[in-house]
C-alpha cells in the first residue's frame, strides 16, 4: 500500500496568498515590485487550471514509479529520515536536468513556456504553470529514483518541498542573500536571470533548489543588475492575457510545423529539436540568438581601424 504522504503544495497555499499580499503593498510602496492586474489574473487562471489538469493524468507517471519500484527497485530504503533528505537531494538533480531539457526540446517547452509568458516578474509569476506538462516525457526523469529505491510517494513528497521553496525566489523585492547562500542556493537574483531574456542570460540558471548544479554543470551565469537588468517575458512574446492561448500555443505551432514539414526527420525535428529549430535556418534558436549577440558585441567592441584591417 503507497506511503500516505500530505501534499506539501496544498498545505502551502494559503501563505502564497499571503507572501502575494505583502509583496503587492511592498511593491506598491517602495517600487520594487511590480503588478500588472490582467497579467496577475492570468498567472493565477494558469495556476488553478494547472492543478485541476494535472488531476486527470497525474495516475499515469506515478503509476509507472510505482511498478518501478515494485518489481524493479534495487534496495529497500524504508522511511528514515536520511531517506527523504537524499531524496530531497536527488530530486533536485533531476529536477535541473528536467528543466533544462524543457528549455532544450521543443516538446518539453510547449508546457514549460506558460511559465515565461509574463513580463513581469512577480510571486504571482511561480503560480503561472502549465495545463499540460503530464503530456510531455518530463516523468521519466523522476523514475530512476524509483528504481533506486525510494518509495513514489516520497519522491512526490519531496518534489512538493521543492516547488515551495522555489516560490519565493521569484520576486525583484530581494536583491542579495547573504554571499554563503547565493554560492549553494537558488535565489531571487540567480532564478531573476533565468526568466530573463536579454541574449547573454538565456539557458542560464536551471536549478529548483541548489544552484551548485548550474556551476556543475556550466549553466550557471550571475545576475548584473546594474550593468545589465534583466528583460523578462519569451523572447517574442505572446501579446495577448487569454489563458487558453497562453496554455496551448506552443502546442498549437508544433502541430503546424509538423504538419507542414517535409520528411520524417524534419517532423520529429520539430518536436524533439531546440526551440526556434528550423530546416533553414528561418527562425532562431536560444544558440543562435546567443551567438549573433556575441558578434554584434565584438563588432561593437571593434575600432574603426581594425575594422579597416580586415
Amino acid at each position: 500500500m503507497p506511503l500516505d504522504l500530505p501534499k506539501p503544495t496544498d498545505l502551502a497555499v494559503p501563505g502564497f496568498i499571503v507572501l502575494m499580499l505583502a509583496e503587492m503593498i511592498y511593491g506598491r510602496m517602495s517600487g520594487r515590485a511590480v503588478y500588472e492586474g490582467k497579467d496577475t489574473l492570468t498567472s493565477l487562471l494558469m495556476g488553478t487550471g494547472s492543478v485541476v489538469a494535472g488531476l486527470i493524468p497525474a495516475g499515469l507517471g506515478y503509476g509507472a514509479a510505482y511498478y518501478i519500484w515494485n518489481e524493479w527497485r534495487l534496495f529497500d530504503l524504508g522511511y528514515a529520515w536520511w531517506v527523504f533528505v537524499v531524496a530531497f537531494v536527488l530530486d533536485d538533480l533531476a529536477y535541473y536536468w528536467v528543466h533544462r531539457f524543457g528549455h532544450r526540446m521543443r516538446w518539453m517547452w510547449a508546457a514549460h513556456v506558460i511559465h515565461h509568458s509574463s513580463q513581469h516578474y512577480n510571486l504571482s509569476t511561480a503560480l503561472r504553470q502549465t495545463w499540460t506538462g503530464k503530456l510531455t516525457p518530463g516523468f521519466l526523469f523522476a523514475l530512476p529514483l524509483a528504481f533506486v529505491g525510494f518509495e513514489p510517494a516520497i519522491i512526490a513528497f519531496v518534489s512538493g518541498i521543492n516547488l515551495i521553496y522555489q516560490f519565493w525566489i521569484h520576486t525583484e523585492a530581494i536583491d542579495k542573500c547573504p554571499r554563503w547562500f547565493e554560492a549553494v542556493m537558488n535565489t531571487p537574483s540567480h532564478h531573476r536571470v533565468h526568466h530573463a531574456t536579454n541574449p547573454d542570460y538565456l539557458d542560464a540558471n536551471y536549478a529548483g533548489v541548489f544552484i551548485i548544479w548550474d556551476k556543475m554543470f556550466g549553466t550557471f551565469i550571475p545576475e548584473d543588475k546594474a550593468g545589465n537588468p534583466c528583460r523578462y517575458g519569451l523572447v517574442h512574446d505572446l501579446g495577448t492575457f487569454n489563458p487558453l492561448r497562453v496554455a496551448v500555443h506552443e502546442w498549437v505551432g508544433i502541430a503546424r510545423d509538423m504538419w507542414h514539414a517535409k520528411g520524417l526527420k524534419n517532423k520529429l525535428m520539430f518536436l524533439v529539436g531546440p526551440p526556434g529549430w528550423t530546416p533553414d535556418g528561418s527562425r532562431m534558436t536560444s544558440d543562435m540568438i546567443k551567438e549573433d549577440w556575441k558578434r554584434r558585441q565584438a563588432v561593437k567592441g571593434t575600432e574603426p581601424a581594425d575594422i579597416a584591417a580586415e
